[in-house]
C-alpha cells in the first residue's frame, strides 16, 4: 500500500461538523428551504466533483462524480443529510442543533446519523486530492434528503438516472457498526412496512358520564385489534406473515450463538428487568434473523373525561429473508378485517415506503476488502460479521436498478442514540474512519473489478 493520507486535526473537522448539525433538516418536518440548504452544504463540499444540488419529487439530492481513474473500479458512495425529529427537548442535555462536545463524545441530532459519517468520506476525498491531485479509483456520490423517511423520492429518480449512477459497488457511510467493542460489517438490513390503523365511532368526542356504556369506543376496540398481533407465546399472530422467512437452520444458529453477548448486560444496558420475544429463540436470533411488527405509537383521548370519537395505532414491520413488503400489508390488512367490532369503523392508511430485506454474501470481495481495512485500523481486533436490524430502503433499489450490492462501511455505532435524544458520536471514531475508508479504496482500487470473486483484494491487502 501507497503511503497514508495526512488528515485535518480533529478540531477541524469537528468544527465543519458543528456546522452541518446546525442546519436542522429533519426531512419529517422541515421546508424545503432548510433541506436546499443542507443539500447545498453537502455539495459545497463536493466542489471538486462538480457538487451540485439535484431537485426530485420531494426533497433535493446531492449528485457528484469524479471518474478520472481508467481501469479502476466505479462505486458510488451513498449517504443521507436528512435527521429524525428531536423528540422532547427535555430530554435533550443541550441543544439538539448546537454540536456540544462532552469528553470523548461530540453530541447534537445527525452527527451519528448520518452527518458525521457522511462528513467522513467528504473530508477521505478532499486529502486525496489535495495530496495527490486524484482519488485511487473513480467515484461517484448520491447524498440523499429522504432516508429517514423511507427514501420516497429515491427510487424514481434512481431509476430515471440509473445510467448515470452505475457502479460496480455502493458503499454506504450509514448502516451503524454493532457495538463499540469491536470492529464490525453488516452482511444483512431488514425490509420495512409501516401502517396507521384508525379505529372510529361517533362523529365526535362524548362525555364519558352521559354518555358511558351506550356506545362503542374506538380506543378499547384498537386495543383489541393491536392486541390480536402476537400470541401469548411472542409469534406474529398475522395469517400469511411469515411467508418467505426461512426457520434458522443450524449453521447459523452456530454462527450466531459463536458472537459474544449477554443477556443480562443487554438488559442493564435498555434499562429493562426481563427480555421479551418470540419464544423458542435467543436474544440475537430474534434481532438478527426474525421479522417484528412492532407498535410504535397510540393516539386517542387523554386524561380527560370524553369518550374519543377516533383512535390511531402506528405500526412498523421490520421483514426478512423473502417476504414481500406487499404481500405482508395484505396479510396485516385481512387480519385486521376478520376482526368484529360492533359500532366501529376501521380504515388503514398504509405508507408510500416498502422495502424487502437485503443481504450481502459474507465472501463478497467487498466484504473481504472492508476486513482488511477495519484490521489494518484495528489490528488484532476479530471483524464481526453482523446484521442491521433497522432498513436501509437505498440497498435493495441499488441491487435492482444497477445490480451492485452495498458494503455498509459506517463509524457510526448502534448504541450512540441514533434516533434519540442526547444522539452522540465517539470523536475517535473520525480518524479511524478516515483511516479505514482511505485503506478501503486502496485495497479496491488495486483490483481489476470489484464484483469478481478473486483473490486480488487479499493480496492487494498483504
Amino acid at each position: 500500500m501507497s503511503d497514508e493520507l495526512t488528515f485535518p486535526p480533529v478540531e477541524s473537522v469537528l468544527s465543519e461538523l458543528a456546522e452541518y448539525v446546525a442546519i436542522p433538516s429533519v426531512s419529517r418536518s422541515a421546508d424545503i428551504g432548510t433541506m436546499r440548504q443542507a443539500a447545498s452544504w453537502v455539495a459545497a463540499q463536493l466542489a471538486f466533483a462538480n457538487g451540485r444540488v439535484v431537485e426530485t419529487e420531494g426533497f433535493p439530492l446531492v449528485r457528484a462524480e469524479w471518474l478520472n481513474a481508467p481501469g479502476a473500479p466505479t462505486v458510488l458512495v451513498y449517504g443521507h443529510y436528512d435527521v429524525q425529529p428531536t423528540g422532547d427537548l427535555d430530554e435533550w442535555a443541550s441543544d439538539p442543533f448546537e454540536m456540544t462536545i462532552d469528553g470523548d463524545v461530540a453530541r447534537g441530532r445527525g452527527v451519528t446519523d448520518d452527518k458525521g459519517p457522511v462528513l467522513i468520506v467528504l473530508k477521505l476525498a478532499q486529502a486525496f486530492i489535495e495530496q495527490r491531485g486524484v482519488l485511487p479509483l473513480n467515484v461517484k456520490f448520491l447524498i440523499e434528503g429522504e432516508e429517514e423517511i423511507g427514501s420516497p423520492s429515491l427510487p424514481a429518480y434512481v431509476r430515471e438516472h440509473a445510467a448515470e449512477l452505475a457502479a460496480d459497488l455502493v458503499i454506504s457511510a450509514d448502516g451503524a457498526q454493532w457495538r463499540p467493542s469491536e470492529p464490525s460489517l453488516s452482511t444483512a438490513s431488514k425490509g420495512l412496512v409501516s401502517l396507521d390503523i384508525v379505529t372510529s365511532g361517533a362523529k365526535s368526542d362524548l362525555h364519558s358520564g352521559r354518555f358511558g356504556g351506550t356506545v362503542a369506543n374506538p380506543v378499547h376496540a384498537l386495543a383489541t385489534i393491536l392486541a390480536s398481533l402476537h400470541d401469548d407465546q411472542g409469534r406474529i399472530a398475522v395469517d400469511g406473515y411469515y411467508n418467505g422467512v426461512d426457520d434458522i437452520d443450524d449453521r447459523r444458529r452456530a454462527e450466531i450463538a459463536a458472537v459474544a453477548f449477554d443477556d443480562a448486560d443487554y438488559c442493564e444496558a435498555l434499562g429493562v428487568s426481563e427480555l421479551h420475544g418470540e419464544a423458542g429463540l435467543t436474544t440475537l436470533e430474534r434481532l438478527w434473523e426474525r421479522p417484528t411488527l412492532e407498535i410504535t405509537g397510540v393516539r386517542g383521548g387523554g386524561k380527560y373525561s370524553v369518550i374519543p370519537h377516533t383512535a390511531t395505532g402506528h405500526i412498523v414491520s421490520r421483514l426478512v429473508g423473502r417476504q414481500d413488503p406487499d404481500a405482508v400489508v395484505a396479510a396485516i390488512e385481512r387480519h385486521v378485517r376478520a376482526i368484529v367490532l360492533p359500532g366501529i369503523d376501521v380504515t388503514m392508511r398504509v405508507d408510500q415506503a416498502r422495502v424487502p430485506a437485503y443481504r450481502i454474501d459474507a465472501q463478497h470481495p467487498a466484504i473481504r476488502a472492508a476486513t482488511a481495512a477495519l484490521n489494518h485500523v484495528y489490528p488484532g481486533d476479530d471483524v464481526l460479521l453482523a446484521v442491521i436490524a433497522g432498513t436501509l430502503p437505498a440497498t435493495t433499489l441499488f441491487e435492482e436498478t444497477i445490480g451492485a450490492k452495498t458494503l455498509f462501511f459506517s463509524f457510526s455505532t448502534s448504541d450512540e442514540n441514533l434516533h434519540a435524544p442526547n444522539e452522540f458520536l465517539r470523536i475517535r471514531r473520525i480518524h479511524e474512519g478516515l483511516r479505514a475508508w482511505e485503506y478501503l479504496w486502496n485495497v479496491l482500487a488495486a483490483g481489476p473489478h470489484v464484483l469478481e470473486p478473486n483473490d486480488f483484494l487479499m493480496e492487494a491487502a498483504r
